[in-house]
């Protein structure tokens, strides 16, 4: 969570925090993902945890577009109720499937966010979804990335619980046929991560429909430069803070 004075984030009786900044920096996720035209219609969604062990976190409604959603929208549902979809205002079902899984499975699943962004899709819809190291956002991703090739259709059932398993210790996983899903400790690292992989799926797509031969970096400098990144000093937080700070400008609205 990005610094905030410690008012914002305490209840009204001033004792018991109302997770209002958490609500803030993941609204703030799904505008400028919409902004950035990886969401797609009123599907994808993104999550975060707020409880110790992961299990309560926040999730979008179902049915609401990326570009209209406030952090006083957000659903705040309980990984281990089997009561979830019995809600008036359940969430969409393949949101409780993946997101309700991944909350209860994955210790570094804070903040779990999955679409199916445009290159990032394309490279899933390969029968090779690996990113070769071919620039320095393919490398940042370089042996840091895990592949789900057991889709089964939609996100129900029993989905949710076979990519959690999936994606081991790794923060992203391609999802085969499918999209991404990536996890942080932080809203602001996750959708760091968001971004610059799809980025990196772009600039790989590109040179693949070159069809000319791509110049591959060495293990030793594919790994030099995933490290490097791993070891920027406050990337994805200057980064959030930045995006935060044009929707204050520019959509306040995100934040009530």
């Amino acid at each position: 969570m990005l610094k905030t004075d410690a008012a914002s984030v305490m209840g009204a009786a001033g004792c018991e925090p109302d997770h209002r900044q958490e609500r803030i920096e993941l609204a703030a996720a799904f505008r400028w993902t919409a902004r950035l035209n990886m969401h797609e219609a009123v599907a994808n969604h993104f999550s975060l945890a707020l409880s110790d062990d992961g299990s309560r976190f926040l999730i979008n409604p179902n049915g609401r577009h990326f570009s209209r959603i406030r952090a006083s929208d957000l659903l705040l549902l309980d990984a281990g109720d089997p009561a979830t979809m019995d809600r008036p205002d359940a969430p969409d079902p393949t949101a409780w499937a993946i997101h309700g899984a991944m909350h209860r499975n994955v210790p570094q699943a804070r903040c779990v966010l999955h679409v199916h962004a445009k290159h990032a899709t394309v490279l899933a819809s390969l029968r090779d979804s690996s990113v070769p190291p071919i620039d320095q956002n393919t490398m940042r991703f370089y042996e840091r990335i895990a592949i789900d090739d057991g889709f089964d259709g939609m996100g129900l059932g029993d989905e949710g619980e076979r990519l959690s398993r999936c994606i081991g210790n790794h923060n992203l996983l391609v999802l085969g046929n499918h999209g991404v899903l990536v996890v942080g400790a932080t809203v602001a690292q996750a959708f760091d991560t968001l971004y610059y992989f799809e980025r990196a799926c772009e600039t790989l797509i590109t040179a693949y429909m070159t069809g000319k031969e791509l110049r591959i970096a060495s293990d030793e400098v594919a790994r030099k430069t995933a490290q490097q990144w791993a070891e920027y000093p406050d990337l994805a937080e200057n980064h959030f803070r930045e995006l935060l700070a044009i929707l204050d400008e520019e959509e306040p609205d995100y934040r009530s």
